[in-house]
């Protein structure tokens, strides 16, 4: 991306002054500044990730709080039988608490709804 960048003619500049030609030792600066952001934004990255690991081994949840219940998946497993998009169906939906109490659940968590539902229809033994 350094590359990229010094042959579109963008360079780096600092408060004081402006990083000089790719000839000048400024060039090598160059690439070793944007090679720490890489490995700093990595390390960032991992931490994060490890901190949500030790959270969850300890029992706490990432994330916002849940804004569906039981009586929500039924209307949506109903909407589905009628063959609505998820846009559709969720429009259709309320959240009945928290933060977000009123306002309509996304697309997305329809789908979500309907994934970890089917998964788990699918998991569970045939009883007849």
């Amino acid at each position: 991306m350094a590359e990229q960048l010094r042959a579109a003619g963008i360079g780096l500049e600092f408060l004081t002054r402006e990083l000089q030609d790719s000839h000048a030792p400024s060039g090598v600066m160059f690439a070793v500044l944007a090679a720490l952001s890489g490995m700093e934004r990595e390390y960032i990255r991992d931490r994060t990730l490890e901190g949500h690991e030790s959270a969850r081994s300890r029992g706490k949840t990432i994330g916002g709080a849940a804004v569906t219940d039981a009586a929500m998946l039924s209307m949506v497993l109903h909407l589905r039988d009628q063959d609505l998009s998820l846009r559709d169906i969720a429009a259709r939906l309320l959240i009945t608490k928290g933060k977000k109490k009123g306002g309509h659940p996304s697309p997305a968590t329809v789908l979500r709804m309907l994934r970890e539902h089917d998964a788990n229809a699918a998991a569970a033994p045939a009883t007849g």
